[in-house]
């Protein structure tokens, strides 16, 4: 599904990622550990092609990275991959709704509103279509994020810190919410943390050092 060849990169000359290989196929999940500092964070952006990597080759559902400018890099992030970050960026101005729509508009697909009441009622968010961001709970914004990230039915889930806020029953259902949402895409999922409680849930771990 993905493959990364001898990936590097460097902020301000110090070194943060040193990737020899990785490659994963469709539908697997992935749990990315480390301590802070030791890349995490940069890999996902790598991955979703936000940050280009000064060494080394990536290539994701078969699409290698350098043949694509940063235009064509925006259309195919939306269309094939979907991202969930601690902060959730949601777009207060809009509805839950119209948060979904955008999706989809800035991936270039049919604006679809059958699909989107779709994913909310399947994270029983059906009666938040009209709410605005600042009207959910924290758990249900939470739900409105993972949602978008999974509208345009993506190929590749990454998830960044998804739990390390959350009491343990809040931890429990984040992760089971986001595996079920990713299989319901046949989605391979890659889940960057420092939270040990999920470890024993991922058979499959890549382990990233912190770089002095």
């Amino acid at each position: 599904m993905f493959a990364l060849s001898s990936v590097r990169h460097e902020f301000d000359g110090k070194r943060v990622l040193d990737l020899a290989h990785w490659q994963v196929a469709r539908g697997e999940t992935w749990l990315v550990r480390g301590p802070s500092g030791s890349g995490k964070t940069t890999l996902l952006h790598i991955l979703a092609g936000i940050l280009k990597p000064a060494e080394g080759s990536v290539s994701v559902a078969g699409q290698d990275y350098a043949r694509l400018g940063a235009g064509g890099l925006d259309r195919f992030r939306g269309r094939h991959i979907g991202i969930v970050l601690q902060r959730l960026h949601l777009v207060g101005s809009l509805t839950v709704m119209n948060n979904l729509l955008l999706a989809q508009y800035l991936a270039g697909l049919p604006q679809d509103r059958r699909r989107a009441r779709e994913v909310l009622d399947g994270l029983g968010l059906g009666g938040k279509a009209a709410s605005h961001p600042h009207q959910l709970s924290h758990g249900q914004a939470q739900r409105v994020a993972l949602a978008r990230a999974v509208i345009n039915q993506p190929q590749l889930v990454l998830a960044g810190e998804p739990t390390s806020n959350l009491d343990d029953a809040r931890c429990r259902e984040a992760f089971e919410l986001l595996s079920a949402q990713a299989a319901g895409c046949n989605a391979t999922l890659v889940i960057a943390t420092h939270d040990q409680r999920i470890r024993e849930r991922v058979a499959n771990r890549l382990t990233l050092e912190a770089r002095s």
